[in-house]
């Protein structure tokens, strides 16, 4: 998926920063007889129609007649939530909650703090996954720009009847290279991960990063990618485009690891669910060759971060209270959620769903890796917060640009770490002096 307008330029995320946080709210039900008002939502318009008809006809429905309000959904394609989402802080009006897909954090200045949300769901659900928690709280302003009830699976999708050709398994990133390699010089067939500054691209170079014991920042926020980890995560990457890729992943878009598998065309990509959905849904003939595996473990760590379906509350909504007992409820209507979704949104309060191993058993024996996702997930910004920073580091590509640099050969690992650490700690200092990280 694109990343589109994802990089909002600092004077716009400076106007209204003076704007206080909208003030707790109560999160009990509204009484009977209160005016009935109106929730408006925008939210990615999802790749399986029956979350959509469940969320707006079923959930949205139910909660909008039980609090007396009209719940209007604005489901929108993925490279129009950042547009729009701007276009709403310009004019200081808009919908109440809006849905990211990727890092917003350095909207924060428009955004209320979440902490009630988070507080009342551990509350009713228990603990969330620890990377939930990092993946919307600021430490240095003590707040929580988002709240996700659910989160996306990162997952190896590959060619089963591939990989036993050559008697082997994606299990580890050197399985990847070695096998890959093979197979392309065997069928011609190629492995594929985006070298884009988009989705799918900033997402995979992250997993492969963090596995191989490399990060953006610390867990305490020093910006850390000028590392020996670091250059041996581009050098290895490098190899794996050099055997076992082709030139196209440089340019792929937040499709384009749909079509590679879904044409036949790869052995191997990192994806969600999508790309297995598809094939079943358009009925090819190798749809029951595809696998979805655990992540790749590096010489680290077995970790990969696909990303959240985070909700965002503006200061400038006009039903902040109705939003924030909408997204605590949502948080308890996960099972049904992960059904209607297809296994797709993974619940951040494992309480919610305690049955998970059996739907994911009840899906086929291709699904039996969907319980063990959270145990390789994390957040972006691992081992800390995705803070302003992180999602602005996220949003210009400075990761992606590092690994493609090397890729190509315009850089060596040296210059290309050398250069995304400058400009990572640029971005950090930008917002160090706003006391924002």
């Amino acid at each position: 998926m694109g990343s589109g307008n994802a990089i909002a330029r600092r004077r716009l995320l400076a106007a209204g920063g003076s704007a206080a946080l909208a003030a707790g709210l109560s999160l009990r039900p509204r009484p009977a007889r209160a005016e009935p008002r109106t929730l408006r939502i925008m939210q990615w318009r999802h790749f399986i129609p029956g979350y959509d008809r469940w969320f707006k006809e079923v959930f949205a429905k139910e909660w909008g007649e039980a609090n007396d309000t009209t719940v209007i959904v604005d489901s929108v394609g993925y490279g129009d939530i950042t547009r729009q989402a701007l276009e709403e802080i310009r004019a200081q009006r808009g919908h109440d909650l809006v849905q990211f897909v990727t890092p917003h954090a350095m909207y924060l200045d428009h955004l209320v703090d979440h902490r009630e949300v988070f507080e009342e769901c551990r509350r009713r659900y228990g603990a969330p996954h620890d990377f939930a928690v990092r993946a919307h709280y600021n430490p240095r302003t003590r707040s929580h720009v988002g709240f996700a009830a659910v989160f996306q699976p990162a997952l190896v999708n590959d060619r089963k009847d591939l990989w036993d050709g050559i008697r082997a398994a994606p299990d580890r990133w050197d399985d990847v290279l070695t096998g890959g390699r093979r197979i392309k010089l065997v069928t011609g067939r190629p492995l594929g991960l985006s070298l884009a500054a988009e989705h799918n691209g900033e997402q995979t170079l992250r997993s492969i990063l963090y596995s191989f014991g490399a990060h953006e920042q610390t867990a305490e926020g020093a910006v850390a990618l000028k590392s020996r980890e670091t250059l041996d995560a581009l050098a290895y990457v490098k190899a794996l485009y050099e055997q076992a890729m082709i030139p196209d992943v440089l340019t792929w878009d937040g499709a384009s690891n749909n079509r590679f598998m879904l044409t036949g065309e790869g052995s191997f990509t990192v994806d969600s669910l999508s790309i297995l959905r598809a094939a079943d849904t358009m009925g090819l003939p190798f749809a029951e060759d595809l696998r979805l595996s655990a992540m790749p473990a590096g010489p680290a760590a077995r970790l990969g971060s696909f990303g959240f379906y985070t909700y965002a509350i503006w200061t400038f909504a006009e039903n902040q209270d109705g939003a924030r007992r909408f997204l605590a409820d949502l948080a308890g209507r996960s099972r049904e959620a992960l059904i209607a979704s297809g296994l797709q949104n993974m619940p951040c309060y494992p309480g919610t769903v305690p049955d998970l191993a059996a739907l994911a058993a009840g899906q086929g024996a291709r699904y039996a890796v969907m319980p063990q996702v959270p145990g390789w997930t994390t957040n972006v910004g691992h081992p800390g917060y995705t803070n302003p920073a992180i999602a602005e580091i996220y949003a210009r590509g400075v990761v992606s640009r590092m690994f493609s640099a090397v890729a190509t050969g315009r850089e060596t690992p040296e210059e290309a770490a050398e250069r995304a650490h400058g400009e990572a700690a640029a971005i950090v200092e930008g917002w160090r002096e706003r006391g924002k990280v």
